[in-house]
């Protein structure tokens, strides 16, 4: 009896230490990237920045990766779909490498929305007009920040949906040096009495820099709005030169499911790798 006794006791300790007690290990935490504050003088507060390095950033020590600046960029916001995106792109080969960089938002129709002449638009939210300043964040702290602290290049792209993209297609317009492509989904283009929209043909005719890239989606829901089609045409309307569009329309999808499907299409588009010459 004391024989079976001690077998039954040793057999209970190995089911204790055993599946069960791994059963209940505490959760860890799970991350897919870096996180960091930054405090600023252009905004007056301190802004909360998410990073996503895609695979092989930390095998390749000598080539910088270009980056990709998103507004709405927290991670309740649009950073994990976007970050899925990039990892999937990027180890499937559609897509060029990116470190995608995630701006969390405080006041984000304060900062994604330019100046305004319409009472309605000065009705949602207590502050608005605050591009100008988030615009000088991205470019004297936040683009530094990101090339002291990562292995990052000269070249830069921004994306966008609905406010985020109004912000995009306001750098574009008023600000085309700051990044090299531009991508926007359901740009909120009727801001300001459709401002932008009026002013985008003669500016972008106007544009003689360096080559940049523009690629805008609109859903069912936008696409036929005057303001829309007033871009659209803007678009179209360029002759081949150093602005390279792309235009989409998307009327199988609404603005609530707009971002996901348009920027798998997107990026491989504007991101597409390039192809090398076969060898002799």
């Amino acid at each position: 009896m004391k024989t079976a006794s001690l077998l039954s006791w040793l057999l209970l300790l190995c089911f204790i230490g055993g599946p069960f007690a791994r059963a209940q290990e505490r959760p860890a935490p799970l991350a897919i990237g870096q996180t960091f504050t930054l405090p600023s003088a252009a905004l007056g507060e301190t802004r909360r920045i998410n990073v996503y390095l895609p695979p092989g950033y930390t095998d390749s020590a000598a080539a910088p990766l270009p980056v990709l600046y998103m507004p709405d960029g927290g991670m309740k916001e649009d950073f994990l779909h976007v970050a899925g995106l990039v990892q999937v792109l990027t180890g499937n080969g559609t897509m060029r490498p990116y470190i995608l960089v995630g701006i969390e938002n405080t006041q984000r129709r304060r900062d994604l929305t330019g100046p305004t002449a319409n009472p309605e638009d000065r009705k949602i939210a207590p502050r608005v007009g605050g591009s100008a300043a988030f615009r000088q964040f991205i470019r004297t702290e936040l683009m530094p920040a990101i090339r002291q602290r990562y292995r990052a290049s000269t070249e830069t792209a921004i994306v966008g949906e609905s406010l985020a993209g109004l912000f995009v297609v306001e750098t574009l317009l008023l600000e085309p040096t700051l990044f090299d492509t531009y991508i926007a989904f359901d740009p909120s283009v009727w801001w300001n009495h459709g401002a932008l929209p009026e002013q985008a043909s003669k500016a972008l005719r106007a544009y003689a820099g360096p080559a940049k890239t523009v690629y805008v989606a609109f859903s069912r829901d936008a696409e036929n709005s005057p303001e829309a089609r007033r871009l659209a045409s803007a678009l179209q309307g360029l002759a081949q030169g150093p602005i390279i569009w792309h235009y989409k329309p998307m009327p199988e999808e609404t603005h609530a499911t707009l971002y996901h499907p348009a920027a798998l299409q997107a990026f491989r588009i504007v991101f597409k790798p390039q192809k090398l010459p076969a060898s002799k």
